[in-house]
């Protein structure tokens, strides 16, 4: 089995020498970063550390990103395809869990989940903002999809090709919404989806978004659901 890491980065020089030491030494396992127009030296890091690394000439957002990831990926005949964020905020010694979930038929995709507890979460650094918005729009996006999922704003995932070949990721947004979106499309396709625990890991020199955009972000959701309760993430017969 093919598998392919996807880190979709954007000024991730100070975390992605960590990030990428931490990923286990696999002979099926290749790595492609795509660096969106970064204004540190994340892409010649990336060259450094002997990454196949494609560069946006502009900055087309996080969707944008995962999008260029995702083709990439599948153009090089990729059978699981690993979403991880080189913030260093998940943990990449996980992979071969999630990767072998998905190789034994149990699941299509997975996700890696910080919500464990709520004392472990805050405990680990995460923002109370974060946890309490997460939980919410989590709880929301649950009763709509009929689903019991306990983190859907996670920023490690894995796929099985035939997910990414079905839905149509490409009509998402460019923006921080796509995640949301992706999950809508695949339980709306009928895939399984499973969740890996992974240990919350918060730092200074993580990237995220901030308040103002986490409401946004919050307000996409509520669109992004509607959406779904229309059939409009549906796949297309």
């Amino acid at each position: 089995m093919n598998v392919t890491i996807v880190l979709p980065a954007y000024n991730a020089e100070n975390t992605l020498r960590q990030t990428v030491a931490d990923i286990p030494q696999n002979d099926n396992y290749s790595v492609i970063l795509v660096d969106d127009a970064s204004s540190d030296k994340t892409a010649e890091l990336a060259e450094e550390l002997q990454i196949k690394t494609f560069v946006h000439q502009k900055n087309l957002g996080y969707g944008g990103n995962q999008k260029t990831c995702y083709h990439l990926a599948l153009e090089q005949g990729a059978d699981v395809i690993v979403m991880l964020h080189p913030d260093y905020q998940y943990d990449p010694k996980l992979i071969p869990h999630m990767v072998s979930l998905l190789d034994e038929g149990y699941f299509d995709m997975m996700l890696g989940s910080r919500i464990r507890s709520r004392k472990e979460a805050l405990a680990n650094g995460m923002p109370y903002y974060k946890y309490f918005s997460n939980r919410a729009l989590s709880l929301f996006e649950n009763i709509v999809t009929g689903h019991n999922l306990s983190e859907w704003h996670t920023g490690m995932r894995a796929y099985r090709r035939e997910v990414l070949e079905t839905i149509d990721f490409d009509s998402n947004s460019n923006d921080f919404m796509f995640d949301s979106q992706v999950l809508f499309q695949t339980i709306a396709a009928g895939f399984s989806i499973g969740e890996l625990s992974v240990p919350v890991r918060y730092m200074p020199e993580a990237s995220s978004i901030n308040l103002t955009r986490s409401i946004e972000y919050g307000l996409g959701t509520l669109k992004a659901a509607f959406h779904f309760l229309k059939g409009d993430y549906n796949p297309k017969r």
